[in-house]
C-alpha cells in the first residue's frame, strides 16, 4: 500500500481496536506499525490481535510490522488503611518495607533495592510526579522524607526515582514471560521498557535469539546519559516522553528528543517520538493546535516514526487520529523548508563503500528525473542506509526475507517488497522496474536506481549501482548477462 509520506506511523491497538474491521481501517487511513501493549490485556488477547493484523497483511497485500511492548518493572507503594491519604507539602513522610498498611505518615515500598542505593537529597516521585519526596535520612529497609509538592496518595502508585541508577533488572518475571510468547507468535520488533544500560538490551537480545529486533525505550535519565553505549547494542530507539518528562525537568525533554533523534539518524537505526502525541484525541475528534505542532516537530526533525497509544488503543476516535498524523506527515514533508532542514541535518558518513553507494544514490536522484531507489536487501542493513540519507525520492526496499520486508516497515520513507531469490543483477533490475511500476512510484518511460550487492544474497555486500529503464525491453538491450 503506498503511502504519500516518508515519516512512518505506529498505531496502539486496545479495547477500542481489537476488530478486523478496525485493525484495516486504521492500517488503510495510515498506520504502518500496530502496537501490541504487554501491560494490558492477556496472551489470548495479544495472539486474536496478532492473527488479525496478519490477516489484513494478506488480505491487502501490503507489509505490517507489528512491535511488541514490554511492561518493564513496576515500583510501586503499597497500601492504605483508608484507601488513601493527603499529604501535606512540608510534612513528613515514611516509605518503609513494613507490609502494615500504610497511613498519613507512612506507607510500604516493598521494593528493597530501591532502599539499597538512595541517599539523603534524592528525589522520590509518586502518580506519575504528581507527589514529590526529598529523602532526608534513609537505611536498609527506610527512607525518612519530607514532602516537596503534596496531593493525594493512594493504593499501589507508581514511584519514579530519577536521581539515582536502580539495581532493578529491565526485565521481570512477567517480561520473560511475555518476551517469549511474542517471539514464538511471530512479532517484528520488541520494545524494552526500564532501559538503564547496555547490558539491560543485551539480555533482552539474548533472550529473542534473532526472532523480533530490539527496539529501547529512552525513558528514564540513566539511558539519556548511556544512550551511545544502549544505541549501540540497540537495533532501533523510542523516545518515550511520558516517564522522561516524568523523571526529569520537562523543559530538558524537546532537546533529548531533538538530539536523540539525530543521533539515531546518523547510526541509521529507526527512532520513534512517542508519548501523547494527539492525547486531546482519545475524546475529541480534533487535536488541539499545540498536538499538531508537536507532531510535525518530530516529522521536521527527521524522526523515522510517530506514536499513537491511548488515542488508537482506547479513545473514542481512533481512526482519526490516524487520519490526522497522516495529513499532518503529508502536509510537513510538502513544505518547501522540510527538504532545506533535513538536508541541513545529514552528516557525512563515508566509512564502508555501502555509506558511498547509498550516498551516490541519493545524489543522483537530487541531479536527475529520477522516480525512486530500489534496493536489494537480505538484512535490511542498506536499505537503513538510504533511509538515514533521507533521499527525496520513495524508497523501494527488496528482499527475500519476509521478517526484513515487515521490520524495515518503521524505517522512514521505505516501502518493501517481498521477492524471491536472484541470482543475477539484471534479473534484480527488472524485479526493481516491475515493482516500480506496479506500485505506482514510476512508469514505462521512467528511470530508477537500483543498488544491490554481488555476490546475490550475501549479507553486507552492496557494491553495485545502476541506473534503470523502467522499461523492460531496454533493460533486456542493454544490459549483459
Amino acid at each position: 500500500m503506498r503511502r504519500m509520506r516518508n515519516v512512518k506511523i505506529v498505531a496502539t491497538l486496545g479495547p477500542a481496536s481489537s476488530t478486523y474491521e478496525v485493525i484495516r481501517e486504521l492500517h488503510e487511513a495510515g498506520a504502518d506499525v500496530f502496537r501490541l501493549n504487554m501491560s494490558h490485556g492477556t496472551h489470548e488477547d495479544i495472539a486474536a490481535r496478532h492473527a488479525i493484523i496478519r490477516q489484513v497483511e494478506r488480505d491487502l497485500d501490503s507489509t505490517i510490522a507489528i512491535l511488541a511492548d514490554l511492561q518493564g518493572p513496576k515500583l510501586r507503594v503499597g497500601t492504605f488503611a483508608n484507601g488513601s491519604e493527603e499529604l501535606e507539602e512540608g510534612a513528613s513522610f515514611r516509605l518503609d518495607t513494613d507490609d502494615a498498611p500504610g497511613d498519613a505518615n507512612r506507607v510500604q515500598l516493598p521494593h528493597p533495592e530501591i532502599f539499597q542505593v538512595l541517599e539523603p537529597g534524592a528525589s522520590l516521585l509518586v502518580n506519575d510526579g504528581k507527589i514529590r519526596l526529598k529523602v532526608e535520612q534513609c537505611g536498609a529497609d527506610f527512607a525518612d522524607c519530607t514532602v516537596t509538592v503534596g496531593g493525594t496518595i493512594s493504593n499501589r502508585k507508581g514511584v519514579n526515582v530519577p536521581d539515582v541508577v536502580l539495581p532493578v533488572a529491565a526485565l521481570s518475571d512477567k517480561d520473560r514471560k511475555d518476551l517469549e510468547f511474542v517471539c514464538e507468535l511471530g512479532v517484528d520488533w520488541l520494545a524494552l521498557s526500564f532501559v538503564q544500560r547496555a547490558e539491560d538490551v543485551t539480555e533482552a537480545r539474548d533472550l529473542a535469539r534473532g526472532r523480533a529486533a530490539i527496539l529501547s525505550k529512552i525513558e528514564k535519565p540513566a539511558a539519556v546519559k548511556a544512550f551511545n553505549s544502549i544505541l549501540e547494542v540497540s537495533d532501533g530507539i523510542m523516545v518515550a516522553r511520558g516517564d522522561l518528562g516524568v523523571e526529569l525537568p520537562v523543559q530538558n525533554v524537546p532537546p533529548i528528543q531533538k538530539r536523540l533523534t539525530r543521533i539515531c539518524r546518523a547510526a541509521a537505526k529507526p527512532v520513534i517520538v512517542a508519548t501523547q502525541m494527539l492525547e486531546s484525541m482519545i475524546e475529541s475528534p480534533m487535536p488541539t493546535r499545540a498536538e499538531v505542532s508537536d507532531v510535525a516537530t518530530a516529522i521536521y526533525e527527521g524522526s523515522d516514526a510517530i506514536m499513537l497509544s491511548a488515542e488508537s488503543a482506547a479513545g473514542q476516535y481512533p481512526i482519526e487520529a490516524v487520519t490526522t498524523m497522516d495529513n499532518v506527515a503529508r502536509e510537513v514533508e510538502n513544505d518547501p523548508n522540510y527538504r532545506q532542514i533535513i538536508n541541513a541535518q545529514r552528516g557525512a558518513v563515508r566509512e564502508s563503500v555501502a555509506d558511498a553507494i547509498v550516498a551516490a544514490a541519493r545524489e543522483i536522484t537530487e541531479t536527475t528525473d529520477i522516480k525512486a531507489i530500489c534496493c536489494y536487501t537480505q538484512t535490511g542493513t542498506t536499505a537503513l542506509l538510504i533511509a538515514r540519507e533521507r533521499p527525496p525520492v520513495p524508497i523501494l526496499a527488496l528482499s527475500s526475507q519476509q521478517v526484513t520486508a515487515r521490520r524495515l516497515a518503521l524505517s522512514w520513507g521505505t516501502n518493501c517488497v517481498v521477492t524471491a531469490e536472484l541470482d543475477r543483477f539484471k534479473s534484480a533490475v527488472v524485479n526493481a522496474a516491475r515493482a516500480a511500476r506496479k506500485l505506482g512510484y514510476a512508469g514505462p518511460e521512467d528511470q530508477i536506481v537500483v543498488t544491490a550487492g554481488v555476490p546475490f544474497n550475501t549479507t553486507g555486500t552492496t557494491n553495485i549501482l545502476r541506473v534503470a529503464p523502467c522499461d523492460e525491453r531496454l533493460i533486456f538491450n542493454t544490459d549483459p548477462e
